[in-house]
């Protein structure tokens, strides 16, 4: 059994930067472009299919709770020692980039967004924009994985880092990237149909809600007989009116009948409600931390739902990073980072526990009343 030790060791272990970029003359990108595609912003993409999955509220509400975990928790350096009983972690001094891993990004954007590529992607590339003058990166670049393709393997599962990644049709070298690899499959991928109904129920929900006048029929109750054409027309009139105006004219021979439908189902609130309980499978969030109740499952505190939350959902992918992050092509052999999930459990915890008096002294008043 490990011991976590908070110990500081202060070796030497954060050399200086240099300036030359990792993508330097030679780089892929610089034999087969003349434009820096690091830069051509306007150009990157995330994906039709990402954008689109992210308009279902339950899973755009799952990406941003376990984003707003992954951003804020800090990186943390250490090497593992051996004491004559068993491996012990020593915490040592970070190098300059666990801070800020890009300079011209904030921790919390670059974090966010690299666990956005694995959750839905199932792998995120970063690009090493400069090394220390050891050999080590010490400064990184989020590449959209909207706008990478690799030609050696096509997913979506990734059985290894790719040796054939292109980048916006500029092939790339890889030894100037890390590739994260998420161990599950990325959400565009994953349980299709289920994305497909929560997708028509938003679309149906959204095409009720335009029209204050309940559904119907519009019945011809005289006169000559219409075509179909002339009663599609009619129908596809009457529509345009109603949805600009509340009331609605018809002549002697029309009559209109509404639909006993209330505004609940209208609004396809259940079926909503069971949307959003799969999607909330899908994304590995506890369903009550979305607004769906489930009937059996509960929770005590906020601490339980933090912890729930990062148990249940986040710990994978943070794993998955911090362990890129370590890799002997980052880092030297031997030195590692991780996340400080303790920090951020126990500074909830300590924030729930500076509640507590003030929610017992409000007790007592109301008890006294």
């Amino acid at each position: 059994m490990a011991i976590f030790s908070r110990k500081v060791n202060k070796a030497a272990i954060s050399p200086q930067p240099v300036k030359a970029a990792a993508a330097g003359d030679n780089s892929y990108a610089n034999m087969n472009s003349k434009v820096n595609v690091f830069n051509q912003y306007y150009s990157w993409r995330e994906g039709e299919a990402r954008n689109q999955l992210m308009t279902i509220p339950a899973v755009s509400r799952c990406r941003d709770l376990m984003a707003s975990v992954i951003s804020c928790m800090p990186l943390r350096m250490y090497n593992m020692r051996w004491d004559g009983e068993r491996m012990q972690k020593v915490y040592i001094e970070p190098r300059a980039w666990l801070k800020q891993p890009d300079p011209k990004n904030t921790y919390a954007h670059f974090m966010s967004w690299v666990f956005d590529d694995l959750y839905m992607f199932g792998r995120s590339i970063v690009h090493i924009t400069s090394r220390t003058s050891d050999g080590y990166p010490a400064s990184f670049q989020r590449l959209p994985s909207g706008s990478i393709t690799t030609t050696d393997q096509a997913g979506p599962v990734w059985f290894a880092p790719s040796n054939a990644i292109f980048f916006n049709g500029v092939e790339l070298d890889p030894k100037d990237l890390l590739q994260i690899l998420s161990p599950t499959t990325g959400l565009i991928y994953t349980s299709v149909s289920a994305v497909e109904t929560a997708l028509k129920v938003e679309a149906a929900r959204n095409r009720n809600a335009s029209s204050s006048i309940p559904a119907g029929i519009l019945k011809q109750t005289g006169g000559e007989p219409l075509s179909a054409q002339e009663l599609a027309d009619l129908a596809a009139s009457f529509n345009a009116a109603r949805a600009t105006n509340q009331t609605a004219a018809l002549n002697e021979f029309l009559s209109y009948e509404a639909t006993t439908m209330s505004p609940d189902k209208m609004l396809l609130i259940e079926s909503a409600n069971y949307s959003a309980l799969e999607m909330a499978r899908l994304g590995n969030v506890p369903p009550y931390l979305v607004g769906v109740s489930t009937g059996s499952y509960s929770y005590q505190s906020s601490q339980q739902a933090r912890a729930d939350l990062y148990i249940f959902g986040v710990k994978l992918y943070s794993e998955a990073i911090a362990e890129a992050f370590s890799l002997n092509s980052v880092l030297p052999n031997g030195t590692y980072v991780e996340y400080d999930a303790e920090a951020y459990l126990e500074e909830n915890y300590m924030a729930d526990r500076e509640d507590e008096p003030v929610q017992e002294n409000t007790q007592e008043r109301l008890a006294n009343s």
